[in-house]
């Protein structure tokens, strides 16, 4: 029985799939499972995931596209290691990724999980030094080192840490029922916190084991109103013990219920989009964001694209966006 299960949920990516199983099938500690879980494909990831000959590779793919934590959970439940990591279909690990932070597992048997920092790819697998040190000085990346003293605040508010490059032990996942399906989109940010809220003990290596792509293709309208509305759930679902922590909570549900709200408006949805705006000025009082988020909602929608669109312009673009835009 293998003790490591690696899961990679996939979805129509045959042109960038074979990378990230390579970089499984390349890794130094041998002693895995590779499950990878098919949200029914329309494209030729079935013919790509059967040339590959290699015994420790478990293919499982749905009938019908039913959602990113649906299909991840379907890994999951069929995974046998004590050990288990998801990584997305896009990304990879480096070589050493599962040797290291085996090892610390196998050391450290009060750690309930191991992650590591991460290099930023670009869409030709090319690592991008300049935007790897300005995300890991973003996320604080860049100042952790061995146990996490304080991981509600670090997974929660910092957000520091990432599931694709952390190994856990299953058992721990077990106990919080890994994936929820109404956080779908947002189904990692949820993980990491209700692990903590669990009073679990995670363990940072300050190695970059792990490689996160950064792509045209990730970005879109519809992506984002998935994403802020799995959030809005996700931050409302949450109760801590800290009372500063607790008031923290509250805000950053505001600030996210007025993003969605804008996004919104943006894509039509007027009267729930104004519904979000009010409930965060509760909160954040009638700020900027608030008040020309009342004004694009009464505009035609030429208008309102057509003054968000300048506003984007505006806006210098961040490392991510450079990234992404790289190449094409």
């Amino acid at each position: 029985m293998p003790k490591v299960s690696v899961c990679i949920p996939t979805y129509n990516r045959e042109n960038i799939l074979p990378y990230a199983v390579n970089s499984v099938l390349s890794q130094t500690y041998t002693n895995f499972e590779l499950i990878i879980c098919d949200d029914g494909s329309t494209d030729n990831t079935a013919e790509i995931v059967s040339q590959c000959n290699d015994p420790r590779i478990r293919y499982i793919r749905q009938p019908v596209n039913g959602g990113r934590s649906r299909n991840m959970r379907s890994g999951f439940e069929v995974a046998t290691g004590d050990y288990f990591i998801k990584f997305d279909d896009d990304d990879a690990i480096t070589p050493e990724f599962l040797e290291k932070t085996v090892a610390v597992l196998d050391a450290e048997s009060n750690i309930d999980f191991v992650c590591t920092n991460h290099w930023i790819i670009n869409q030709n697998n090319q690592r991008v030094e300049s935007a790897t040190q300005e995300n890991s000085i973003k996320w604080g990346k860049d100042k952790l080192k061995g146990i996490i003293p304080d991981l509600m605040r670090e997974t929660f508010i910092q957000q520091s840490l990432q599931v694709g490059s952390t190994l856990f032990r299953r058992n721990c996942l077990l106990e919080v029922d890994f994936m929820r399906p109404e956080a779908d989109g947002c189904e990692d940010f949820d993980l990491l916190v209700r692990l903590a809220i669990a009073g679990k003990q995670g363990y940072f290596l300050p190695e970059f084991l792990m490689e996160y792509r950064f792509h045209g293709g990730q970005t879109s309208l519809r992506q984002n109103l998935h994403f802020l509305k799995a959030k809005v759930f996700c931050i409302d679902s949450y109760r801590f013990p800290d009372q500063e922590l607790e008031k923290q909570r509250h805000h950053k549900l505001a600030v996210t219920q007025q993003v969605l709200a804008l996004r919104l408006i943006e894509n039509g949805n007027t009267i729930e989009g104004r519904k979000f705006l009010q409930a965060s000025s509760q909160v954040l009082g009638r700020d900027k964001k608030m008040l020309m988020g009342f004004i694009l909602s009464y505009l035609p929608m030429n208008l309102r694209n057509f003054a968000l669109q300048v506003f984007r312009q505006l806006r210098p673009q961040d490392y991510t966006e450079q990234v992404r835009k790289a190449g094409v």
